[in-house]
């Protein structure tokens, strides 16, 4: 009861939360991306810092930033709403590659916009690979990161989708690194449901691996193992 009771307080304050960065995006249209960007990615930050203090929710990070390089491509395994939070927050500056129809949501979508995302459409595939490899080479250039969840969609927690190569191909073909992130995220933001769980999330943060003269098929079959290995050794 007491898990729910927090559960519920959380979205009683991520919901206004969600509104007034919505609206705020209307007076950011007039500022540089880049500025209204720096300042809509606080919600992310809000929001973690509200499932901490109303569910205890709280996490743990491993790998060094210091070896982290921008602009890079950052693919993570997805379980949950909970790590785009995280990534965007933890790697801004950062365009998220992500279903179009999010971007659609009234005072979500609204913000989330800002942070010019590469949005998607799932049902055509091939124009969806398109999508990421021009906008992804784009936003690079322009000295955003950008994140990609190889995986397509979300997997249950302690599982692993089968990893597609599209992100290696934008890392190779914009000559910057590709970070790889594991996380247990899914144990504690439980998919299509209220509650959450308490606890601490493990994230892992590889170190960058460069993709000069590598195949990046077999690149992302490496990460892919690597992050079974990871999710595999955490426990919720």
């Amino acid at each position: 009861m007491i898990k729910k009771l927090r559960s519920y307080l959380f979205y009683c304050l991520y919901a206004p939360l969600t509104i007034f960065f919505g609206l705020l995006s209307a007076p950011l249209l007039f500022l540089p991306k880049s500025w209204a960007a720096k300042i809509v990615v606080y919600w992310n930050a809000s929001a973690l810092f509200l499932l901490h203090r109303c569910c205890n929710l709280r996490y743990e990070i491993k790998g060094n930033k210091e070896k982290l390089i921008s602009p890079c491509v950052v693919v993570s395994n997805h379980q949950s709403p909970w790590e785009t939070l995280f990534l965007q927050w933890y790697f801004r500056p950062i365009s998220a590659v992500l279903k179009k129809q999010l971007l659609y949501i009234p005072f979500f979508g609204w913000g989330l916009k800002m942070t010019q995302p590469i949005g998607i459409d799932r049902s055509n595939p091939i124009q969806a690979i398109k999508q990421i490899k021009s906008l992804g080479l784009e936003r690079l250039k322009a000295g955003k990161n950008v994140l990609i969840f190889p995986e397509g969609t979300r997997v249950e927690a302690g599982q692993l989708g089968s990893y597609m190569r599209s992100a290696a191909d934008v890392a190779k073909q914009a000559g910057v690194p590709l970070i790889p992130v594991a996380h247990n995220a899914g144990y504690y933001w439980l998919n299509k449901k209220l509650t959450k769980n308490s606890g601490v999330v493990q994230v892992v943060i590889g170190d960058p691996i460069d993709l000069r003269d590598k195949n990046t098929k077999a690149v992302m079959k490496e990460v892919q193992q690597w992050t079974q290995i990871q999710i595999d050794s955490m426990k919720g």
